[in-house]
Parts: C-alpha cells; sequence; structure tokens
C-alpha cells in the first residue's frame, strides 16, 4: 500500500473512532437518562397507586416487574434478537456478518431494557449499554459504505466507548471489547479502540458528572498471607459461576418449552423477580443493583443477608433472562460477586480474627473473579478494579482470584462463556480465550457447492484417470442416494495393480471418515481434516442425512486463513 493510502486509510479509521466514541458516549447517556426517567414512572408514579401492605412487606413491588414486561412485549415479539444482554450480538455481527448491525436495534434496545430496568427488573444495564454503542458505529460504517475490516473494527470501538463510559474506566472498557469480541489483541487495532473508549468515557462524565454510581474505597490493601484465600475464593468462585451460566440456559430451556405466548412467559419472569424484590426493595435485587454492591463494599451488611442477597440476585436475574427480556448480566455478576466476596471475607473475619481481614477486598476480588470465571475475560477484571480503586495494592490479590475462576470456569464450561454459550445454542462455535480467525469464516462460504465425486461402484481406474482430467488428489464417494459413504484419494491407489484397480471403490473404503455441516467454521473442518488425516472434507446435509452438497479442501481453508488475516488486521 503507497504511503498516501496508508496515511489516508489511518486517518479516516482515527476520525472515525473519535466520532464512534462520542456516539457511544452519547448513547450511554441518552439510555442512562431513560431509564432513570421509566424507574421515576413506574417506582414514584405508579407504585403509589398499586402499593398494598400485608405483614409490612409492599405487595405493589410484585407488579411492578409484571408490568414492564407486558409493555416490552411487543418490542421483543418483533425483535426477538434483543432477548438478554446483546454482547453475543455483537461478537456474531462482527465475527461473521462482518461488522454489520441493525441500527435501528439500537433504538428498541434502549427502550426495551430501559422500561425492564425502570420496572424493577434484576438485569444490567451495561451490555445493553456496549450493544448500544456498537449497533450505533456499525450503521456509521455502514452509512460511510466502509470495507469489512474497518466495519469489525469500528463497531467493537462502539462497544469499548459503551463499556468504558459506565465504568468510567476506559482501559478496562478497551480490554472487555478485545477480550470479548476479537478473543485476543491485535497490535495497532489497538489505538482506535482505546480512542474511542476514552472519548466514550469523556463524554459520559462531561454531560453526567460521574459513570459508576458505586463509591468504592480507594487504596485499600492486604496482606500476603490472605492470597491463598483469594485462590481458595477463586476456585470457589468459578464454579459457582459456571454452573451458574448452565443454571441460566437450563432454565431459559425450561421457559423455551411452556406453550404458552411470549407475553404470558414475559409476565411469569417479571411476577417471580416482583416477589423476590419484595422482601429486599432497598438493596439492589430490583433493578441493576449498585445501591447493594455500595453497602457490601462498605462493610454495611450482615453476613446472612450478603448471603440471601447473593443468592436471590442469582435467581431473580436467571429468571428475568431466561424468560426474555432485554438486559444484561454484567451488573448482575458484579453484585453477586460483590455480595458473596464480602460474606466471604466475613467469615474468613471470624475465622481468623487475629489477620484484621478487610471485607472490602474480598467484596471487589470476588466481583472481579465471578466475572471473569463467567464472561472469561479476566483482564478487563484486573484492570476495572484498579482504575475504581486508583491504585495497584489490590492487584496481586484480585490478579489471584480472577485468573483462578477464569481457569477453574474454562475447565468446567470447556472454552465457552456465558456469551458464547448463547452463540453455540444457535449452533456458532466460538471459543474463548484464543485469538478468532478461522472461527470467523463459515464453512457455506469456502466449500465448493459442486463438487467432483465417484459412485462407490467406480473403479479404482475411474479414480486414476479422474485425477489426471481433473488435477484432483481426493474425492468424496457416494451412493446412488448422493449420501457420503466415505473418501478416496491418491494415496490410496498408488503402488496397487492394474487388476486391483479394476475393483470398485466401496471395498477399499476406510471404516472411518469426517464430514462437516454448514453450521460449522473453518476451525471445525480443520480439525477433522487433520483428525482424520484427509486433504477433502465432504459437506453434507446433516449428521442424520448425509446427502453431499459440497466440499473443502485444506487449501481452501489456507486461502480463507489468509484473506480473513487481511480483514482483520487494519496494517496494510
Amino acid at each position: 500500500m503507497r504511503r498516501e493510502e496508508y496515511t489516508k486509510k489511518w486517518a479516516t479509521i482515527l476520525v472515525l473512532s473519535i466520532i464512534t466514541g462520542i456516539v457511544g458516549g452519547l448513547g450511554a447517556v441518552i439510555f442512562r437518562k431513560l431509564i432513570c426517567f421509566t424507574r421515576l414512572l413506574f417506582f414514584d408514579v405508579l407504585l403509589p397507586h398499586i402499593s398494598f401492605y400485608y405483614h409490612g412487606y409492599n405487595l405493589g413491588y410484585i407488579l411492578l416487574p409484571a408490568i414492564g414486561s407486558l409493555a416490552i412485549a411487543p418490542i421483543i415479539k418483533k425483535y426477538p434478537e434483543l432477548k438478554g444482554n446483546g454482547i453475543p450480538e455483537v461478537i456474531e455481527g462482527v465475527v461473521f456478518k462482518r461488522g454489520e448491525i441493525k441500527g435501528v436495534l439500537a433504538v428498541f434496545k434502549a427502550l426495551a431494557t430501559s422500561i425492564t430496568i425502570g420496572s424493577g427488573g434484576s438485569v444490567g444495564r451495561e451490555g445493553p449499554i456496549g450493544f448500544i454503542g456498537a449497533s450505533l458505529a456499525s450503521a456509521l460504517t455502514q452509512a460511510f459504505k466502509l470495507p469489512s475490516e474497518m466495519k469489525k473494527l469500528l463497531t467493537t470501538c462502539g462497544l469499548a466507548a459503551g463499556i468504558a463510559g459506565t465504568f468510567n474506566t476506559p482501559f478496562a472498557g478497551a480490554m472487555f471489547a478485545l477480550e470479548v469480541v476479537y478473543m485476543g489483541i491485535f497490535s495497532i487495532n489497538l489505538v482506535p479502540i482505546f480512542l474511542s473508549a476514552v472519548i466514550g468515557n469523556t463524554v459520559t462524565l462531561l454531560l453526567l458528572g460521574e459513570a459508576f454510581e458505586v463509591n468504592v474505597p480507594l487504596q485499600i490493601a492486604h496482606e500476603h498471607i490472605e492470597l491463598f484465600f483469594l485462590f481458595v475464593m477463586g476456585v470457589l468462585f468459578g464454579v459457582l459461576s459456571a454452573y451458574w451460566a448452565k443454571f441460566l440456559f437450563w432454565l431459559t430451556d425450561r421457559f423455551e418449552n411452556i406453550k404458552a405466548p411470549l407475553w404470558t412467559k414475559l409476565f411469569i419472569g417479571g411476577l417471580s423477580v416482583g416477589f423476590i424484590g419484595m422482601f429486599f426493595p432497598q438493596y439492589g435485587i430490583l433493578g441493576v443493583g449498585y445501591e447493594g454492591m455500595e453497602l457490601a463494599i462498605a462493610g454495611l451488611l450482615p453476613l446472612a443477608v450478603l448471603i440471601l442477597l447473593g443468592i436471590g440476585k442469582m435467581i431473580a436475574t436467571s429468571l428475568m433472562i431466561s424468560s426474555g427480556h432485554s438486559g444484561g448480566i454484567f451488573a448482575p455478576s458484579l453484585y453477586i460477586g460483590a455480595l458473596l466476596g464480602a460474606a466471604y471475607g466475613k467469615t474468613l473475619e471470624i475465622l481468623f480474627p487475629a489477620l484484621g481481614i478487610n471485607p472490602a477486598v474480598y467484596a471487589l476480588a470476588g466481583m472481579a473473579a465471578f466475572f471473569s470465571g463467567l464472561t472469561q475475560a479476566p483482564i478487563n477484571q484486573i484492570l476495572m478494579v484498579a482504575e475504581l480503586t486508583r491504585g495497584y495494592a489490590l492487584l496481586p490479590g484480585v490478579i489471584t482470584s480472577a485468573t483462578t475462576s477464569f481457569l477453574t470456569a474454562r475447565f468446567i464450561l470447556k472454552g465457552s462463556s456465558i456469551y458464547t454459550l448463547k452463540l453455540e445454542r444457535r449452533r456458532i462455535r466460538i471459543k474463548t480465550g484464543r485469538p478468532i480467525v478461522l472461527e470467523t469464516i463459515p464453512v457455506r462460504e469456502i466449500m465448493t457447492a459442486k463438487p467432483v465425486f465417484v459412485y462407490k461402484w467406480n473403479t479404482l481406474r475411474d479414480v486414476e484417470e479422474l485425477v489426471a482430467k481433473t488435477g484432483h488428489d481426493c474425492f468424496p464417494v457416494v451412493d446412488e442416494n448422493m449420501e457420503v459413504l466415505g473418501v478416496v484419494g491418491v494415496k490410496d491407489i498408488l503402488n496397487l495393480s492394474q487388476r486391483i484397480k479394476t475393483l470398485p471403490i466401496e471395498r477399499f473404503l476406510h471404516g472411518e471418515y469426517g464430514v462437516g455441516y454448514l453450521n460449522e467454521t473453518a476451525h471445525d473442518a480443520f480439525e477433522k481434516l487433520m483428525k482424520y488425516n484427509q486433504n477433502l472434507l465432504p459437506i453434507v446435509e446433516s449428521p442424520e442425512n448425509k446427502k453431499l452438497i459440497g466440499v473443502i479442501t485444506k487449501r481452501d481453508i489456507y486461502k480463507a486463513y489468509y484473506r480473513a488475516i487481511r480483514e482483520m488486521y487494519i496494517e496494510e
């Protein structure tokens, strides 16, 4: 690329990353204002009219999330992709859709989530804010008709801007985008992502005066002997976060199996959360939950209440997400980690009074540990705690708990996260913790749709002639119904006598062979080629129907790999 073109390209990227940061920050501000408005509408205007007290409990709290559920039902029915937190949709958009997300979804995501949270729904706003930033950025790139590599990068910038503006942590916001979307760091791509994160954070601070609404104690520290306790907590929280993720999707399946309209499922979820929140209306079960986190970090809640609130938040958030509401798991997971971490710290304080244990340390480390296990993004949380506390004294403990939880949950979830598990349910397979290249390439994009094949009754001599005619060294073998029976190639006919070559192919087929499917990626195809030592992978309709629809070769995958690398890096 000529120097002039290179300079023009990067000038465009940097200018648009600044605009993306402003747009993402403004989107976050408008969304937060919308949440405040809907919360005022539900809690200050509506609640007094439906309040009914029984033994000191206001039964009106039960109805608030249920009413909000009915209000968003038409939106969710029309745009089912708005269910959940939105981060899996950003991953799918960047990885599989060339960075394209419908801009209109940002508007309806903001509306549906603000009503859900404002009415007391136990979900977070951070994931939706990230989605809003990403979808607005994507709309911007589509309006300018940018190439796919720029679309991917700037959509990721929008996500970083939204997350950074939420927590006043630009470094952690950028790392969240890199860990969750890119599954790694791509050198020069860091520049516009960090720039958007800083701009998004600045916009939020200028307009709101604050970002993260939790008062975090500054410069707190721990003793070196406490690293053992933090390590144990990391293991425990890794197990807990992994099985909570499994439980959430198990509950999602239960809701999906209910033979009822969508509004009924939403109403059931909202009503259930309202019932739980009625017992703890001031502690963050209803809504995002920052007030409960602040009380836990400040050490103002007793041990039993911390445990009840942590478990209650897990159940409430599971009910909201699994029943189909729009909302995030970012803040709820921080809440659960902080509350249960503080409970762990208070338990240690009772057991080891001489050590001078500060439960706030364990609340912050627990927050990082639980989120790291759940999302498989430990660096984000390590940096976030450092930025929130404005110091590094807590870093050894946070690194210990976050990385231990990350590895424990990774073992249980087999490389998946709360975000990729949702994609896997759509048969989109992405594993966390490694840079994604081949995982971004669908099989259908690189396969040969009209392959050369041979029938099972053809002879090896026919194969030999086909090799000479086509230049191919491998062919799928099919029956009269075009169902794949195996693979035959040059290596199968070498050093055989002419008499043996007159025999039908089916007599020489191996017992095991690999096939691929349209819902898989180039990474899946490559692993099968290596496992079965094949140069060609037949693509069939399904495991039940092995009708041949295409083939992929190692050469196809190599070419796709280098093309994907060019689209992922912006350097050339």
